[in-house]
């Protein structure tokens, strides 16, 4: 059986939540519908003429891309020109575009995640902080027979995570009190009669990204008609979202030796490097994609060495007095994130027992060649 769009981009947004995206970020659908069952999938980090080609000739009606197939704002829809005859060809052939960008490259276990594993970086943490998520406490009230029914709802939906702990939760036994009015359902009691319940008071915490989703699980198992919960704004804080990691290497290395890790792990033919080839490298920093206004970040953390693509020629200038060495494999070397993604997708969809196949693409969409 095949899947529908909007449930694919349920699975990917568990990987890359849109909400940790950086303000004004280009994501989400760009072109096309979700209201359709989807014939087959592509990956892909960019979304060119080749990509659609290979998209119709696998049968996949639905692109996953890092890098926005809509990136300035449209002041025509020409198919006289290149993108215009792009966006034409995706659309005759119903073939949707979903960007997964800064939420991918921020996200736990997402882009920068794949590629500090990649480089050999332990105990890796994030290199340039974005925001912190909010986290708030939820208080439900549940008689006492529907007690294990709601809170195994409300923890398996993702409430309760503190630190390395999850399923984290409170319980105490009380007496509640309600009077059913004319018209209502009550779950126990009469209409007009003021009832006293032996009931549960449920405390635990939900962080932002799914308050509605737990809400929504809870109110599904509770067995009363009018729920009494209370949700309260925490300023304690959660889990930190930001761009970059920053770790060690099992051990010290040259950086010589290390510039043949990064393109073995990032799969690179070359790079550029700033600093001297014989220094030690222990402590590393890496950013995917263009990552030159963060030097100073990589230098704040006491990094030996920053990988970064893009830099350019006064930020190299300027590693170079900081005493900090760079590497540079390129903006293209994110796409590590093709298969990565592939695997995410198809591994959830063949839990679910769907049939849609997962494609990571295999163009080379790098713009840039070595000679």
């Amino acid at each position: 059986m095949l899947t529908n769009g909007q449930t694919v981009i349920g699975m990917m947004e568990r990987l890359a939540p849109k909400h940790v995206a950086e303000e004004g970020d280009k994501i989400g659908l760009q072109l096309g519908s979700l209201q359709k069952d989807i014939t087959g999938v592509l990956v892909t980090l960019d979304v060119n003429d080749e990509v659609a080609e290979e998209a119709i000739r696998l049968g996949a009606n639905l692109i996953i891309a890092h890098h926005a197939v809509i990136f300035r704002p449209l002041q025509h829809l020409r198919t006289d020109n290149p993108m215009g005859r792009l966006y034409e060809k995706l659309i005759k052939h119903d073939i949707a575009v979903y960007i997964s960008h800064t939420n991918l490259d921020i996200a736990e276990g997402g882009l920068n995640d794949w590629m500090a594993e990649a480089l050999g970086i332990q105990n890796a943490s994030v290199l340039k902080e974005v925001h912190t998520e909010d986290l708030f406490k939820l208080v439900v009230f549940v008689p006492i027979d529907h007690h294990q029914k709601v809170l195994d709802a409300i923890l398996n939906a993702g409430a309760g995570s503190i630190g390395h702990y999850s399923h984290c939760s409170f319980s105490t036994e009380g007496s509640g009190t309600f009077l059913p009015k004319e018209g209502t359902k009550p779950f126990v009691g009469s209409i007009g009669k003021l009832t006293q319940v032996e009931e549960v008071r449920i405390e635990t915490i939900i962080p932002q990204g799914i308050r509605s989703k737990v809400i929504q699980a809870m109110l599904k198992a509770h067995p009363y008609e009018e729920v009494a919960y209370d949700l309260y704004p925490l300023t304690l804080k959660g889990r930190i979202f930001g761009l970059g990691r920053v770790g060690y290497l099992q051990e010290p290395v040259s950086l010589a030796a290390f510039v043949e890790t990064v393109k073995m792990g990032l799969k690179v033919d070359r790079v550029r490097v700033v600093g001297d080839l014989n220094r030690s490298i222990k402590k590393v920093a890496v950013l995917g994609g263009a990552g030159s206004k963060f030097l100073s970040s990589a230098i704040f953390v006491g990094a030996d060495v920053f990988i970064t693509g893009d830099i350019d020629f006064h930020t190299a200038q300027d590693a170079l007095m900081a005493g900090i060495t760079v590497i540079d494999p390129g903006h293209h070397a994110e796409k590590i994130m093709k298969d990565k993604v592939t695997q995410w997708i198809q591994e959830r969809l063949t839990e679910k027992k769907l049939e849609t196949k997962v494609y990571s693409s295999a163009v080379d969409t790098e713009p840039f060649s070595f000679v």
